[in-house]
Formats: C-alpha cells, sequence, structure tokens
C-alpha cells in the first residue's frame, strides 16, 4: 500500500490526461498485486509457489499503460433548444474551444451552423481536452431546395467548412382529420398519435382559400383528407415537401386538388380531379402591401401636364419593393429603350396576353430576355426611373397589344391542360382517387370504433 500511496501523491497538480493515466496505472497495480495477495498458501510452499507462478498470467504494465496514454477521441450528438446560443450548444456538445467558436462565427460557409432551427440534430467529436476535430450539422431548406450538410474539420491544426448536398430519402404520407375546433388543433392531434407538420397545414389553406374562408367558415363535423411529401435522414424527418392531393368537405360541400407537373413540359399547377386549373392565371397585384395611387383612367400626366388616358395602374410603394410576375410567361423585353417607361419589364403570357412594368429601380439579377418566369417570381424592384416623380410601378395589362383595365378582368382561369396533358393528368389524378378513397375507409371505419365504445 506504500508503493500505491507514493503513486498517488505524485500525480497531486498533474494535468487531466495525466490523473485519468495515471488512475489507471494504479488499478492495475491494484490488480496486480491482489492477485498475488489472494493465491491459496499451503504446508507445500514450493510446491504451490511453482504451480502460482507458472500459471498465473500476470498484465504487462507497461503495455496497458501505454495503451491508456494514446489519444482520446469523444463523439457528442446534440439537438438544437429554443433559445440556444452558440456558446452553449457547443459547451453542451463537449467542445471547449475558443478557436472553434470564432470560426464558426466567422467564416461564410461555417455560420450557417448558427440557423439550425430548434429540434435539429448537430453532432461534435472532440479529443480529451475538448479541442473541436469535426463538426457536423445538415441545413434544412425550403422543399423546392437542395438539403446541404455543413462539415467543419481540422486539419493541420486549421479549421476548414465544406458544404455538400445530401441525398434524402423521400416519402409520401397520407393523413385524414376531422375538425373539432379549429384547423391547427386537428392537425396537432389524432387517434394515430401522428402530428401534421405546419408547412402542410399552411398549403391546405393556400390550396382551399378560392373556396373556403378558414376565419369564418369551417364548422365542427368538417373532415379533409391530405396527401403530401415528406424527407428523411438517418431515420429523422428534415423537411416537408409539396402537397400532392387535398380534399376539403366544408359544411356538406367538397373540395378536391391535385398537383400534376406535366412530364414533358414541366410546367406545375393545382388541379381538380376533372383537370380544371385551380391557380388564377393572373395576381391581382404584382406588389405586396402597396396602394393604388392612379388607376386605370383619364388625367392629366403628372411630368408633361397633357390630359390624356393613363393606361395602366400605378401602385405607390417604397424605392426597393420587389416586384413579381404577375402571371406564368416568358421575358419578351428587358430594358429602358422606351420613352418614359424607365426600367422596363414586358412578359408574354399564354394565348395573347402581355403585362408590361415600369419605372424599375433594377432588374431582378436572373431577368433576361427569352427566360421563363412563374407566377410570383421576383423580377424586379420599385424605382422612379424615367417619367416618374416618386416611387411607384406603373402597371399594365394588354390583350391583342391593346391595353386593358387589370382591375376589371375578374379571375381569369389558369391556361388549360391540352389533350396531351390531359392525358397524362388523368393518370395521376386516378391513383390519387384511389388513396382519397383509402382515408375516407379508415376514417369511416374510426369513427364507427370510437362510436361504439
Amino acid at each position: 500500500m506504500n508503493l500505491i500511496h507514493k503513486i498517488t501523491s505524485k500525480l497531486a497538480g498533474t494535468s487531466r490526461k495525466t490523473r485519468i493515466v495515471g488512475a489507471g496505472a494504479v488499478a492495475l497495480t491494484v490488480v496486480a498485486f491482489g492477485a498475488v495477495a489472494t493465491a491459496p498458501v499451503s504446508s507445500n510452499d514450493d510446491a504451490n509457489s511453482k504451480s502460482i507462478a507458472q500459471d498465473l498470467a500476470l498484465p504487462n504494465l507497461s503495455e496497458q499503460i501505454a495503451s491508456m496514454q494514446q489519444d482520446q477521441q469523444f463523439v457528442h450528438e446534440e439537438r438544437v433548444r429554443a433559445g440556444d446560443s452558440l456558446g452553449a450548444m457547443l459547451n453542451r456538445l463537449g467542445v471547449e474551444d475558443q478557436q472553434a467558436l470564432a470560426f464558426i462565427r466567422s467564416d461564410k460557409v461555417a455560420r450557417a451552423v448558427m440557423q439550425l432551427k430548434t429540434g435539429k440534430r448537430i453532432q461534435a467529436e472532440t479529443d480529451e481536452n475538448g479541442e473541436l476535430i469535426s463538426l457536423q450539422a445538415t441545413l434544412a431548406d425550403k422543399s423546392d431546395l437542395p438539403t446541404n450538410t455543413i462539415t467543419i474539420t481540422r486539419k493541420d491544426g486549421k479549421l476548414v467548412a465544406a458544404q455538400a448536398p445530401v441525398k434524402l430519402e423521400r416519402r409520401v404520407e397520407m393523413r385524414a382529420r376531422t375538425i373539432n375546433n379549429s384547423l391547427y388543433s386537428a392537425t396537432d392531434s389524432a387517434t394515430d398519435g401522428s402530428k401534421m407538420p405546419d408547412g402542410v397545414v399552411s398549403q391546405i389553406i393556400q390550396m382551399f382559400s378560392t373556396n373556403i374562408d378558414f376565419r369564418s367558415d369551417l364548422k365542427r363535423g368538417d373532415h379533409f383528407n391530405v396527401v403530401y411529401e415528406t424527407f428523411w435522414l438517418d431515420g429523422e424527418m428534415v423537411k416537408v415537401g409539396k402537397v400532392l392531393a387535398g380534399e376539403f368537405t366544408n359544411r356538406g360541400a367538397t373540395y378536391q386538388s391535385v398537383w400534376f407537373e406535366d412530364p414533358i413540359t414541366k410546367q406545375g399547377g393545382y388541379y381538380t380531379l376533372d383537370g380544371k386549373a385551380l391557380k388564377k392565371a393572373f395576381l391581382k397585384s404584382p406588389i405586396e402591401f402597396s396602394r393604388i395611387s392612379s388607376g386605370f383612367a383619364m388625367r392629366s400626366h403628372p411630368v408633361t401636364g397633357n390630359w390624356k388616358q393613363h393606361k395602366g395602374v400605378d401602385f405607390a410603394a417604397p424605392n426597393g419593393t420587389p416586384i413579381r410576375a404577375s402571371g406564368d410567361g416568358v421575358v419578351d423585353y428587358a430594358g429602358n429603350g422606351v420613352t418614359g417607361y424607365g426600367n422596363l419589364v414586358i412578359l408574354k403570357h399564354w394565348a395573347n396576353y402581355t403585362t408590361a412594368y415600369a419605372h424599375m429601380s433594377r432588374f431582378a439579377s436572373n431577368l433576361r430576355k427569352g427566360a421563363r418566369v412563374n407566377q410570383g417570381d421576383v423580377i424586379g424592384y420599385v424605382g422612379s426611373t424615367g417619367w416618374s416623380t416618386g416611387n411607384h410601378l406603373h402597371y399594365e395589362f394588354r390583350v391583342a397589344n391593346q391595353a386593358r383595365d387589370p382591375m376589371s378582368l375578374g379571375n381569369l382561369a389558369q391556361q388549360p391542360l391540352n389533350s396531351g396533358e390531359l392525358a397524362r393528368f388523368k393518370t395521376a389524378a386516378l391513383d390519387m382517387r384511389h388513396r382519397f378513397t383509402l382515408l375516407s375507409n379508415t376514417s369511416a371505419a374510426l369513427t364507427t370504433r370510437l362510436a361504439a365504445r
């Protein structure tokens, strides 16, 4: 015991790693001496001593201690908590590394780690002193964008960050719900224990908002079926995809919607089960949160003073406000060569419809003649170029090159499917009809079982 006491006394005040190794050496020494001390003793000392020496294999202490002196590596996994700071998150991961903290805050790629949402996983590998060896996290963007994994590693003592796309597993899920109090309460809890993602709920509202006022029209007993995509990585859902089909019964009336993207034209949208487009052909306003400062009417021109027809609608908005394409189309013109219009974009839509957007401060970076744009895409920003007295968008709607009042056109339907597209759509719609039937039968059976209790 005096030997053990001497060893442990020398360990006092040494480093964490040395204390761990030293403590292990003490333990091994105790095991070795204990093995000898507990050997049975008989009157025949010589015979038993010889037998013990031959049969008892004592551990090689030098080899055991050498193996304990090798660098130790630790892997930690945590989930982001609400209100987490970078420092708190790294601390829970066992990272005690100021260099790593500063690197993540300053590096353009590594900084994305700080954008992780609550509940997302993050892994870190450290050495025995808490120095970061590697860190990995998956960033889930919008459903139509690739998901990337951020990896931070230490190479030759220097931290580097890299970003790479990751392949996700796509799943198609089906749910049936009945309204008792509100839409969100119906999606938060269910008899099967599943919670419907909020991203699905917002898409349902958008799909049926032209038929249902979700603030006042919902009634107890209304029900809906929905088919949607989810994307998974290592057994965990990373993000919600697109709602592929929905069926909503409100006050006895049933509305159905199916997403269809033509495999040939690559054009997509929501349709009724008989192939009629649900999306309106044009937005009511190309700018959000604006006001009409001048309508489609005769007026005194603010620059020339001449009394003439104002062939568009002016939307007053702050400089730099995004301007969105009011409908699907192709860029027919983008420049400033038309007198008075300043920076002007003209979009050509289906049939003989065109729209014009004038006085822009600048164009969207990817805008060019011949480029295809979708309804809602940003094509430029509000300004006051050309003959203008203040920041606003001059918006024109033309039919066969004749100006029309966009406020009086009503809700034009989206371009209908042609014969080839309609044939392909019917194949996709048939699958969704089958899914709706399965959901309805399952929901009815569950209701019957609950009523029988």
